[in-house]
């Protein structure tokens, strides 16, 4: 039995998916159930409640062979650490008392960077719990997001262009979420790994974003241009969205990390989605919808 959270998020939803595909036996722990696809409610068996729940986790947890974890985000909340440890701490607890095999998670690129990191540090707070079940572990290194540029799309569509804090000319290392999720539910449905090893996901090659710009405007087929935003108006504009102080002092500290160089180059090149790629599946439909 192969143990899912967050099976209704994007990542969770498309491991549960191909593992499902696949003929695996699967338990999803969902808050709401109604909110998972029809395919997943028949073909699974579903435990209501939140993976930070140790009563929930002993249900789910009891036979299981691995176990995919993610931690939902909570931009209300109070300490961001905090937030993450909340899950870990009673996972790895549980992890430990149904000895739980192997454990596989998402976290983020760049672990053992010197610094502060807000939302990386959170993560990779979570690796060291989850790490102290003893299961063998493998900690998905994860890169920025590319689908954090759909929050921007109707900036791109009317304005042509995307703002980050990153600057213009340094690389960033990116990662497609599909690729994420790919990796997660290979490595589930492999029950011949032990030990425990970080697992970098990220695009073969890495952009700087005023190249992501020119690729964004080659695929559209219209000029868009990257601004780099300052970390006061970053600041600003979290802070206007009703995030907690806590989640805009991580989201600073995260691109102050960035553009400090937390993420290490890449070394070999890999066989991910590439932005390209990316943008002509996922964001060139997206902006056209959006005008439609």
């Amino acid at each position: 039995m192969i143990v899912i959270t967050t099976p209704t998020g994007t990542i969770g939803a498309a491991v549960a998916e191909s593992l499902r595909a696949a003929g695996a036996p699967l338990r999803l722990i969902a808050r709401d159930p109604a909110r998972l696809p029809e395919t997943l409610r028949e073909h699974t068996d579903v435990v209501v409640g939140s993976h930070a729940d140790p009563a929930v986790l002993t249900t789910a947890l009891t036979g299981a062979a691995a176990l995919f974890v993610l931690v939902p985000p909570n931009f209300a909340a109070p300490d961001v650490t905090g937030h993450y440890l909340g899950f870990a701490r009673p996972i790895a607890q549980a992890v430990r008392a149904h000895a739980v095999p192997r454990i596989v998670a998402v976290s983020s690129l760049g672990r053992g960077f010197g610094g502060p990191a807000g939302f990386l540090s959170a993560a990779w707070a979570m690796d060291d719990t989850l790490e102290s079940s003893g299961a063998a572990y493998r900690s998905l290194q994860a890169a920025f997001f590319m689908e954090n540029l759909l929050h921007q799309v109707d900036l791109i569509r009317s304005r042509g262009m995307f703002v980050l804090a990153a600057d213009p000319d340094a690389p960033l290392a990116a990662v497609a979420t599909a690729d994420i999720a790919r990796t997660a539910a290979d490595l589930l449905a492999d029950t011949s790994w032990t030990g425990q090893q970080d697992v970098p996901v990220r695009e073969p090659v890495d952009h700087t974003p005023r190249q992501m710009a020119q690729i964004i405007s080659e695929t559209l087929g219209r000029p868009v241009t990257y601004q780099q935003a300052t970390l006061a108006d970053h600041r600003a504009r979290y802070a206007s969205s009703g995030a907690s102080p806590a989640t805009v002092d991580a989201m600073i500290e995260m691109a102050e990390a960035q553009t400090a160089g937390v993420y290490p180059p890449v070394r070999d090149a890999g066989v991910g989605t590439t932005f390209r790629q990316w943008c002509a599946s996922v964001l060139a439909p997206a902006v056209a919808a959006a005008r439609g």
